[in-house]
């Protein structure tokens, strides 16, 4: 029996389906997690973004800053043992200050660490414009986040690194986030629980963040979060060493 172009077609669209609700249902959960936080117009009039907070890790408290500003700039600042470490990126450099490591001159940041950076630089994640990004965003399915339903996303991004993300399925937040890092030739996996939700000016942000890199975990508290502060973009370019 042959098929009429209608039932050849009806098929098509039976057997296309699963993938056109697939992309479908990415671009809703996504749709839902930014109007969860407080919406696309919102974040887009943000400029700059200043976070304060406490670091807490192998029982000491490290005052931290971190400044961010449109498209990509992002500077850290966090004092310990009445040392300052600077870690940032300009747009086009990577670089840190890292007295620990015994000098307290800029310099540019090796290729992981300034790959890590750079992700991080990106002022409002992978999620939001992410095909304009070149960014691939996938759902790979739902798994149970420390008793919480989570649906799992995995985001390709255009470096081609991978980072999984879990949104709720009640309220569409990011809870958790996992990645794989090279370190000096090794590969570690790094899991960040995101807490405490509150809402700044609009939009609801995560004031807990918990970062599990193998043995150690890293506790971030955030205590104040302000935006559209006024951020030259001298303020994140490398500074020239004293010795130049």
């Amino acid at each position: 029996m042959r098929l009429r172009p209608f039932t050849l077609t009806a098929l098509f669209l039976i057997f296309a389906l699963p993938f056109i609700l697939s992309a479908q249902t990415v671009d809703e959960l996504i749709q839902k997690n930014i109007e969860a936080t407080g919406g696309y117009e919102k974040w887009k009039s943000l400029k700059t973004m200043k976070i304060t907070g406490t670091i807490q890790m192998q029982g000491m408290e490290m005052p931290f800053v971190r400044y961010s500003k449109r498209p990509n700039k992002l500077r850290i600042e966090a004092t310990m043992q009445g040392q300052t470490i600077v870690q940032a990126y300009d747009g086009q450099t990577a670089w840190w200050i890292f007295p620990f490591m015994g000098s307290t001159e800029p310099q540019k940041m090796p290729k992981e660490q300034a790959e890590d950076i750079i992700e991080q630089a990106e002022f409002d994640g992978p999620l939001i414009d992410y095909k304009k990004k070149g960014h691939k965003v996938e759902l790979v399915g739902k798994e149970d986040v420390e008793g919480t339903d989570a649906y799992k996303l995995k985001i390709t991004l255009k470096s081609g690194q991978v980072i999984y993300t879990y949104l709720d399925s009640e309220y569409f937040l990011e809870i958790k986030q996992t990645a794989k890092r090279s370190r000096q030739g090794n590969e570690l996996e790094v899991f960040s629980i995101y807490g405490d939700y509150k809402e700044v000016d609009g939009l609801l942000l995560p004031h807990s963040i918990i970062i599990q890199a193998g043995p150690q975990t890293t506790n971030l508290v955030i205590e104040k979060v302000e935006f559209n502060i006024d951020l030259d973009d001298d303020f994140f370019i490398m500074p020239a060493s004293e010795g130049k």
